[in-house]
């Protein structure tokens, strides 16, 4: 019997939504994209820049033997239905999908759904609608343009760097980063005073002289001061106002990354991966259920039903007075508002009741993404802020704190905020206060802070660099490159990374850089309303930017390796420095002729532990280039084994990877097994 046919992008996501289907689908999975565009053509590009851009498409290697199995599954059955995901990406691979696979407008309809729950996927099927073309050209637009940017740029930094690659996003955040050193490197570090006064429960901090705001710039004006001031203070002033410290909406993509970066300690790419698992599908003890509504988003909103039912829940578990409101969803610039904001498929489904089906890092970010959504539905914290003045001959003092007096949102939320109060006394205006003491203290400006990850994609998101989607991948390949380095989990800039930004800087400033990026973002959207045409947009930007590309190749100086004043053993070219994503290493300058490395002693393998469990290996004791120890595979670059905590010659009796000695006891390098 035939039987219709349902083609997805996840694997995980097949099995579970089969289930709730029944016997009359066959659910299976494209595995992601099927096809990309070839490297035929001027430059590589896959397209045709003498007819608008044509692109030319080839099935992406590794895929053909499933591109025939779903030509066959097509053929086996009656009806398809396309159910990539909700987004532009996803409507991209639906439109491959029927491309290839030679579907006709009779035998598809295209189905989405924002979450992997049984009532959302059964009522998709009354939602079915044909692929929408608009959104599928703003993915093929942004796919031709960053194969443009990215093949001639990183074919121009090939030729004239040390660096890999270059790109439209990429590279406008490798400039932030960048701008940033800049900025912390100019910065001017100035001494400056502050006096403080110390009471029995309490300290004040000097603000203002003779009613002006004072700073304190040498240490004698700070000492003058203290001669001035006697220990009895005038209570002159009690200012006591309540305040509503506000829940956060729920999270969009980017919130999320940033606020796992911050709490979870978690970096933007492994959120997303943690993330997809959550919703794809998580088999608990009577069904297996998408977890969170889908990752990618811009959004703020959430479901009317959804709503409804969290009032309920706080209303019966908190108390009525819990119960908050719908913030406004406000629609900012720059924001797609295709679905709804991150939020769990139930309320009912609490993080504690599940946690046995969940590994350490999804209990953590569904936690954190199931007690958010709950909270931005909640009232708002209040607090009673209170500002006290103290006088003393013609010097103020000011001191601060406050009350919470309702928890509010805090109530579920408190864990993920800096909620503590700082109390002060029971204070009388006009009474007099004695201070065990006074003294002052030398500080020092501080230049801007460098980038973590959370702030960077903050500040890409707020200047409207890029998509939300593609922040993990972004920051993943400055990594990758060798162009920015991580220390105290902030971003510093290499060699590499300010030569390629220079580079750029110096041949296309007018096309990398924050404004260029961010209308390049609006044309995009543009196409995807259908108020622009994308073979426009292409012939309008590749007109500009060709011919730049073509100075550059042209004019750009070629940095000389630096010489290391030794000669190769093998054919006495100089030595030279280069540069890796690991790290600077010695060559032969004869390179490609000669490929002779000369041996780290720094990184020499010491200790023989025990076989690799992946390959024929040794497990063996390494060095880093700043000296610290790890334990990793001889056979490295082929095998990436690798554990910064020394294993044990065991393997772990539940995924067979190595078992290493931690702080915590003996556990397992990739799951969550205990010894």
């Amino acid at each position: 019997m035939s039987k219709k046919l349902v083609i997805v992008e996840s694997p995980s996501k097949s099995k579970t939504i089969e289930k709730y289907l029944g016997k009359d689908y066959k659910v299976v999975s494209s595995l992601g994209h099927i096809r990309d565009l070839s490297t035929s053509g001027k430059y590589g590009f896959g397209v045709d820049l003498e007819d608008h851009y044509k692109p030319d498409y080839k099935i992406i290697k590794g895929k053909k033997k499933l591109v025939t199995e779903l030509k066959k599954q097509v053929k086996d059955s009656d009806f398809v239905y396309l159910a990539t995901d909700p987004d532009r990406e996803g409507e991209a691979i639906s439109w491959h999908l029927y491309d290839t696979l030679g579907l006709k407008d009779t035998d598809y309809q295209r189905i989405v759904f924002n979450e992997i729950t049984k009532d959302v996927i059964l009522n998709s099927f009354s939602k079915a609608r044909k692929i929408d073309d608009d959104l599928v050209k703003s993915q093929e637009t942004r796919r031709i343009l960053d194969r443009i940017i990215g093949f001639r740029l990183s074919k121009l930094m090939q030729s004239k760097t040390e660096g890999k690659s270059a790109g439209r996003v990429q590279s406008v955040a490798l400039k932030l980063i960048v701008d940033r050193e800049r900025e912390i490197q100019a910065f001017n570090i100035e001494k400056y005073y502050e006096v403080d006064a110390y009471f029995k429960d309490f300290e004040a901090k000097l603000s203002t002289y003779k009613n002006e705001k004072i700073e304190i710039k040498e240490e004698s004006h700070a000492q003058e001061i203290l001669n001035q001031l006697d220990n009895e203070f005038l209570i002159e002033a009690i200012d006591k106002k309540k305040k509503d410290k506000k829940s956060k909406y729920p999270f969009t993509t980017s919130t999320l990354q940033q606020e796992a970066s911050s709490k979870l300690n978690f970096t933007s790419k492994k959120t997303m991966s943690v993330a997809q698992k959550l919703y794809e599908g998580i088999s608990l003890k009577d069904e297996t259920v998408g977890l969170i509504t889908y990752m990618r988003t811009d959004s703020i909103r959430m479901s009317d039903e959804f709503i409804k039912s969290t009032y309920a829940y706080i209303n019966e578990n908190y108390g009525k007075e819990y119960v908050g409101y719908v913030k406004p969803s406000k629609k900012t610039e720059n924001v797609q508002d295709a679905h709804e904001a991150i939020r769990p498929t139930s309320i009912n489904r609490r993080p504690e009741d599940i946690k046995e089906y969940l590994s350490n890092d999804e209990y953590k970010l569904y936690h954190l993404i199931y007690y958010r959504a709950l909270a931005s539905l909640m009232k708002d914290a209040k607090v009673e802020a209170t500002s006290v003045t103290l006088y003393n001959n013609d010097y103020r003092f000011k001191a601060t704190g406050q009350i919470l007096i309702f928890d509010g949102y805090l109530k579920v939320y408190a864990k993920y905020e800096d909620s503590k109060d700082k109390i002060l006394p029971s204070l009388t205006e006009n009474n007099k206060l004695l201070s065990e003491n006074i003294e002052y203290s030398e500080h020092e400006t501080k230049p801007p802070a460098r980038y973590t990850e959370s702030k960077l994609i903050k500040e890409m998101e707020e200047l409207g660099i890029g998509r939300p989607s593609t922040y993990a991948k972004t920051i993943d390949t400055l990594k990758e490159r060798a162009y920015v380095t991580i220390e105290d989990k902030k971003f510093n800039p290499t060699e590499i990374g300010i030569e390629i930004t220079d580079k750029l800087q110096e041949f296309f400033k007018d096309i990398i850089n924050v404004k260029y990026t961010k209308e390049m973002e609006d044309d995009l959207d543009k196409i995807a309303d259908g108020n622009l045409v994308w073979y426009n947009l292409l012939d309008r930007f590749y007109n500009d930017f060709e011919p730049k590309v073509e100075v550059a190749f042209k004019n750009m100086e070629k940095k000389a390796p630096e010489e290391t004043g030794e000669l190769c053993p093998n054919c006495n070219s100089p030595l030279v420095i280069k540069q890796s994503r690991y790290g600077k290493f010695v060559a032969c300058s004869n390179y490609p002729d000669c490929k002779y490395i000369k041996p780290n002693e720094s990184q020499k393998e010491t200790i023989e532990i025990m076989d690799c469990p992946h390959c024929d290996g040794k497990i063996v004791s390494k060095t880093t280039r700043k000296g610290k120890v790890f334990f990793g595979c001889n056979n490295y670059p082929k095998c990436k084994t690798a554990s910064w905590d020394k294993p044990t010659g065991s393997l772990c009796p539940n995924c067979q990877e190595l078992l290493v000695e931690s702080k915590s006891g003996i556990k397992c390098s990739s799951c969550d097994y205990i010894k």
